[in-house]
């Protein structure tokens, strides 16, 4: 009989990996399974950049947005440099703003001119200035984690596909293509893969692919002094930009896409899609260069009210889900993997009743 674990972790992207780390910091005999080899771009956690905000249109996020920043920087406190990198933000409205939580203030145009000079938001949209808004260096941030875990005692197991989980006598077995893992507690971060691993959930997650388009680095138009992290709805989807920060050029994207089957790997950026984004970046930031830049494609897996689903499953309480998903869930890792730590040690975490599980059956009920 296989030893059983205080926990396993399915799931190494940025969640995961967080989950991974806090549990082993714990104390707690934790394993890793990771479809995929490290580094992976075939879900939502690749990337240099990600941003960072305090604001937010509901304040039921306000508390969870307050664990990020803090969790940030205790994850920068222990990798000995700071992962998130304060820069401001503008976050264009057209009609009232919603946008609210920690400093963050309606800008007048002539405040949003100061603010962020080389922001150019379209006719007529109003805009939030959140002033602790900022950029997250993701990838290094994700590489911290794992190695930090590793570090800690967490065993990380890559290339290792999951077939099925069951529960049985309050303790789950995970099986893989390598044989079985058991475990007190299973945490389910697949990503993607949400909708296959969550008993119920098929059509309630759905998988997007996104582009997103990096300008060359180097450019003062692009630097925090001048430019800031931004955002405005448009009507082909919600448009979102970083300014330079860490070396990585100022990004743009749209949340919108087409739906994907992850199982297929995620088709690259034609040079049309590229380009569409680079005109978009020059459309938001006037005189930038866009020539030799970069777009990548990733997958965004969205929900219907694009809230996460974290917590214990119904009638299986060995069983968290870790879907911090729908297009904003990197700013919130350690905060996820604090959350995940807490769940598994027993820690009553009431201020994630808003992201329960239980969403997932009560659309059928």
């Amino acid at each position: 009989m296989s030893a059983v674990h205080d926990a396993v972790v399915l799931g190494l992207g940025v969640h995961g990996s967080a989950a991974v780390y806090e549990l082993a910091t714990r104390g707690l005999d934790v394993v890793g399974v990771e479809r995929f080899a490290a580094g992976h771009a075939r879900g939502s956690s690749h990337g240099a950049t990600r941003m960072i905000r305090r604001a937010y249109p509901n304040p039921v996020w306000n508390p969870l947005v307050e664990r990020a920043y803090a969790g940030w920087e205790r994850w920068g406190a222990a990798d000995g440099a700071p992962f998130l990198h304060p820069t401001g933000g503008l976050y264009g409205h057209r009609g009232d703003g919603t946008m609210q939580g920690g400093r963050s203030a309606e800008a007048s145009a002539v405040e949003q001119a100061s603010i962020a000079p080389s922001l150019r938001l379209p006719e007529g949209y109003g805009a939030v200035h959140d002033p602790d808004a900022g950029v997250l260096e993701a990838s290094r941030a994700l590489a911290f984690a794992q190695r930090a875990a590793a570090r800690a005692g967490a065993e990380l197991r890559f290339e290792e596909t999951v077939l099925d989980w069951s529960v049985a006598d309050g303790v789950v077995t995970l099986r893989t293509d390598r044989g079985e893992v058991r475990a007190r507690r299973l945490v389910l971060a697949g990503g993607p893969w949400a909708s296959r691993l969550l008993p119920g959930a098929e059509g309630f997650f759905e998988v997007w692919r996104i582009l997103t388009f990096t300008a060359p680095a180097g450019q003062a138009i692009a630097q925090p002094d001048s430019l800031g992290c931004f955002s405005a709805d448009l009507p082909e989807g919600l448009v979102f930009g970083l300014p330079e920060a860490a070396g990585s050029g100022a990004k743009i994207g749209i949340d919108a896409g087409p739906v994907w089957d992850p199982e297929t790997p995620v088709a690259p950026p034609t040079a049309e899609e590229a380009e569409a984004l680079a005109a978009l970046l020059r459309r938001f930031v006037p005189g930038i260069d866009t020539a030799g830049g970069e777009a990548v494609a990733c997958l965004y897996t969205m929900t219907p009210d694009k809230r996460f689903v974290v917590g214990a499953l119904p009638g299986a309480p060995e069983v968290i889900a870790a879907s911090a998903c729908s297009g904003h869930g990197f700013k919130f890792g350690p905060a996820i993997g604090e959350a995940v730590a807490d769940l598994v040690t027993g820690v009553e975490r009431p201020d994630l009743a808003f992201l329960s599980p239980s969403r997932i059956l009560e659309r059928t009920a």
